[in-house]
C-alpha cells in the first residue's frame, strides 16, 4: 500500500484501493479492445471511458492518479482525467438558474444535479468519443469570493486542446466526481424516501425531510438529461461506497482542518456542514441505483468498494 505524497500534513490517505481497481479496468479495457477487434478488425476509435464515483473525501483523487499513471505511462495510452465539477454552469448561469426558483435551496448555489451545463458535457463528450478536437473545461472554485466560475477561454489561452493537430489521439477517458454515474430514479421512490425522512425529522443521517418534494423532483427530472451527456456512454464503473454516507462530514472536516493547518485559513465546521448539505439529498436520492449497477444484472463492468470511517477498503464486488 501506498500514501498520497502531496496530501496535507495530518491527513495521508491509505491507498489499498488501487490494487484493487486498477487490475479491474485494465481487464475491462482488454476485453473492450478485444470486442472492438472482433467486430472492426481495426484499433478501436472511441476510447475507453472509466468512471469513478464516490463522496467527497472517500479516495478518489489518489486512485485517479495511480490509476491515470499506470494507463498514460506503463500502457502507453492517451489518456484524459476529467471532473464533472468541471462542467459546473458559469457563475451567470447558476446565478439565473437561482434567480428563476428562489424557493428551491438545492439550486442556489454549485452541487446538486441541475447545476452542471449538460449542453457543454453533451457537446465534450461527443466531440471526444468521434475522436474530433475538443478544448477540456475548466472551472475555478475560488472565483466570486467561493461561489466559482468556469475559467473563460482567451485566445492567447483558449484551454487545453485534445484530439487536436498533431497529438495523439485518446484511447482511455477517466471521469471522476461525486455525482458521475447517478441516474435518475423514479419519482415514486423518490417520495417513498422523502415520507420515511419526513417521519423522522430529527435523524441525522438524512437530509431530505429539510426540502420540499418538488425540490428534490425538479433535481431528479433535470438528472435525466445526464444519461445521454454522460452516464450511457461510460464502459467500465469504479464507485467507492461509503459504507455510512454520513461519514462524508467527518471526512470533510479533516481535509479543511488539514488544509488550515498548511495554509492558515480555510472553512469552519459550521460552513462544512452547510456545504455538504448542498450534496447530501443527491447522495441519499441516488446512491442506491448505483450500487444496484448501473449498467444492469451482472455486467461485469461496475466494482463496488464499500469504504469503512478509517477510509479503507471493508468489501469489494463486480457488479
Amino acid at each position: 500500500m501506498t500514501t498520497t505524497p502531496d496530501a496535507p500534513l495530518g491527513s495521508r490517505i491509505i491507498d489499498d484501493k488501487s490494487s484493487i481497481c486498477v487490475p479491474f479496468i485494465l481487464d475491462r479495457l482488454t476485453h473492450y479492445q478485444k470486442q472492438s477487434f472482433d467486430l472492426t478488425g481495426s484499433a478501436p476509435k472511441r476510447p475507453f471511458i472509466v468512471g469513478i464515483n464516490g463522496v467527497q473525501g472517500v479516495g478518489k483523487t489518489t486512485l485517479v492518479q495511480t490509476l491515470y499513471e499506470t494507463l498514460q505511462d506503463r500502457k502507453g495510452l492517451e489518456t484524459l482525467v476529467v471532473s464533472i465539477d468541471d462542467f459546473y454552469l458559469t457563475h451567470a448561469d447558476q446565478t439565473a438558474l437561482a434567480a428563476a426558483h428562489p424557493d428551491n435551496t438545492l439550486v442556489q448555489v454549485r452541487g446538486e444535479p441541475g447545476t452542471h451545463d449538460v449542453a457543454l458535457l453533451t457537446s465534450f463528450f461527443d466531440a471526444v468519443c468521434s475522436g474530433k478536437p475538443a478544448h477540456v473545461p475548466e472551472y475555478d472554485k475560488a472565483a466570486f469570493s467561493g461561489k466559482g466560475d468556469r475559467a473563460a477561454p482567451t485566445p492567447s489561452n483558449p484551454g487545453r486542446l485534445v484530439n487536436g493537430p498533431g497529438q495523439r489521439p485518446l484511447q482511455v477517458i477517466i471521469v471522476e466526481g461525486w455525482c458521475v454515474a447517478f441516474r435518475p430514479a423514479a419519482p415514486t421512490a423518490i417520495e417513498a424516501k422523502w415520507r420515511q425522512s419526513s417521519g423522522s425529522p430529527d435523524s441525522t443521517s438524512s437530509k431530505l425531510h429539510t426540502h420540499k418534494l418538488e425540490h428534490l423532483l425538479f433535481v431528479n427530472e433535470k438528472l435525466t438529461h445526464y444519461d445521454t451527456a454522460l452516464t450511457n456512454r461510460i464502459d467500465a464503473l469504479i464507485h467507492l461506497d461509503a459504507e455510512k454516507t454520513i461519514y462524508v462530514y467527518e471526512w470533510r472536516r479533516e481535509q479543511e482542518a488539514a488544509l488550515r493547518r498548511v495554509r492558515g485559513a480555510g472553512m469552519t465546521d459550521e460552513q462544512i456542514g452547510q456545504f455538504v448539505d448542498a450534496y447530501y439529498p443527491a447522495y441519499e436520492m441516488f446512491s442506491d441505483g448505483v450500487r444496484q449497477g448501473i449498467f444492469g444484472a451482472s455486467s461485469g463492468r461496475q466494482l463496488r468498494l464499500i469504504i469503512g470511517k478509517d477510509r479503507r477498503v471493508k468489501e469489494s464486488t463486480v457488479l
